[in-house]
């Protein structure tokens, strides 16, 4: 095998780790409703609900709401255990914002292998209220963005699992890893070149990144993952989806709040940062972040935005079924890496540092 073989076939293992490039024959309603009662004991109404790679439903009975969900046949026992570890810390250790807690099955433990597959069902409580739109929040609800997610890497701190240091997809350490993905996507030469200059300056970027602090962390804190209410003084009210927990760098996880404030559609000189500084604000006010790591969240921005750009044309050609909902945040993406591309890294490190006095 050739050095490029070699390259592609890791990028290619990596892209699929955890099911992301793995399609799968869906669960009816009846099959779920049998999941439930057999598993769990439960009976009720189900709604089955869009996500990236798995099967979920939502389970309403009279003892409340559940969220059932079985996994892809590519995801490890490991991970899921890493996820439903992290919520049972959250749990015992009195995080204030809620969380979906794990549901123990009948039989004991909070994991089952499906009869005669290779896929696992978990379950957890549905946690209630409005989903975070991340469009139109005003400064005070960004505020407070950052702040939750600054009380989540907190509480988040003292814990710690045998999968925590897995390789992930959507950990942007790793995202050099990818780069052979672009000679498997579909797009034009431009769109090409300008993803290979943005690897070129993450790759010139990877020690600084290395060197970061680093603890285990949501990693997809994102409106779609967020329940909020705009009549409480603390906003976010709820946090779900702890399906990209994994140990990586503090400011990746701060990036990944910032780049969901971020401008999408804006004119070559805006400042595509202007709405995300109060989710910086809120974030520091609350936990300690250092200036490294303020200067490397932009540039962790850009590797994020790259990895959404470049994961999702190619996940929607291997999987057409689901290519609506795959592509669904791509449009902006492609305008947001020619705006950072334009830019000299000194300019790009320097938009989140506090202004001097």
């Amino acid at each position: 095998m050739t050095e490029r073989d070699a390259a592609l076939t890791r990028a290619l293992e990596l892209a699929g780790q955890g099911g992301l490039a793995t399609d799968f024959t869906r669960l009816t309603a009846e099959e779920a409703a049998g999941i439930c009662r057999d598993l769990y004991g439960l009976e009720g109404t189900l709604d089955r609900l869009d996500t990236e790679k798995d099967d979920t439903f939502r389970l309403t009975t009279d003892q409340g709401r559940f969220i059932l969900k079985v996994a892809n046949p590519d995801e490890a026992e490991s991970e899921l255990d890493l996820q439903l570890a992290a919520l049972r810390h959250l749990e015992e250790t009195g995080f204030p914002i809620d969380v979906p807690r794990a549901v123990p099955l009948q039989a004991g433990g909070y994991i089952a292998r499906l009869a005669g597959s290779d896929r696992l069902v978990r379950m957890m409580t549905y946690v209630e209220g409005e989903m975070v739109e991340d469009a139109g929040l005003d400064a005070n609800q960004r505020y407070h963005y950052g702040r939750a997610l600054a009380e989540l890497r907190l509480a988040l701190a003292a814990f710690s699992h045998p999968a925590q240091g897995r390789v992930l997809a959507w950990d942007v350490r790793h995202a050099g890893i990818l780069r052979p993905l672009l000679t498997q996507i579909d797009t034009t030469p431009e769109r090409v070149a300008l993803a290979e200059a943005v690897f070129d300056r993450l790759a010139a970027l990877q020690p600084r990144i290395d060197a970061l602090p680093r603890q285990v962390v949501h990693n997809d804190f994102r409106g779609n993952n967020l329940v909020g209410d705009p009549a409480t003084p603390e906003f976010i009210t709820g946090i779900i989806d702890f399906g990209d927990v994994v140990e990586t760098a503090v400011a990746i996880d701060l990036s990944t709040a910032v780049m969901n404030q971020m401008l999408r559609d804006f004119p070559p000189e805006a400042d595509i940062f202007a709405p995300s500084r109060a989710v910086v604000e809120g974030y520091a006010a609350h936990a300690p972040i250092g200036e490294e790591e303020l200067a490397m969240v932009p540039h962790l921005v850009m590797a994020r935005v790259l990895l959404r750009a470049v994961m999702n044309e190619w996940r929607a050609a291997l999987m057409p079924n689901n290519r609506e909902y795959i592509l669904r945040n791509s449009g902006p993406s492609w305008g947001q890496l020619a705006w950072f591309i334009a830019r000299p890294v000194e300019e790009i490190s320097a938009l989140l540092l506090p202004c001097p006095t």
